[in-house]
């Protein structure tokens, strides 16, 4: 069961972010094609920064008890694109929200 902890806390974490996008319509529950649009170039590109880095011998999987064991790649478990929808996915919302920020302060200023 440890073997799937870390996918769990991603889910749940993610499932927490689209909570949060959902309530306040931030990103994708606000605008979806560009929003998911904009996470899969950046999952891609990440994913293309791992292989790199697999291929150079920087990035490898060690011991790892709380990987599932499924890899998309070598040394590129399937936890791995979970993690980067999750940070790409809070990076967007933090952006969003900050950029609602700024335009309403700079509304309420003129």
């Amino acid at each position: 069961m440890t073997g799937f902890a870390y996918l769990a806390a991603l889910l749940v974490s993610i499932t927490g972010l689209a909570v949060i996008d959902a309530r306040y319509r931030i990103a994708v529950f606000d605008r979806p094609r560009p929003a998911l649009l904009t996470i899969a170039i950046a999952v891609a590109a990440f994913l293309a920064w791992d292989a790199a880095g697999v291929g150079l011998g920087i990035f490898f999987i060690g011991d790892a008890p709380y990987l599932t064991g499924v890899l998309l790649a070598p040394d590129v478990p399937l936890e791995e694109l979970f993690f980067l929808v999750l940070l790409t996915y809070q990076t967007l919302l933090l952006w969003r929200w900050l950029d609602r920020r700024h335009r309403a302060r700079r509304e309420a200023a003129a």
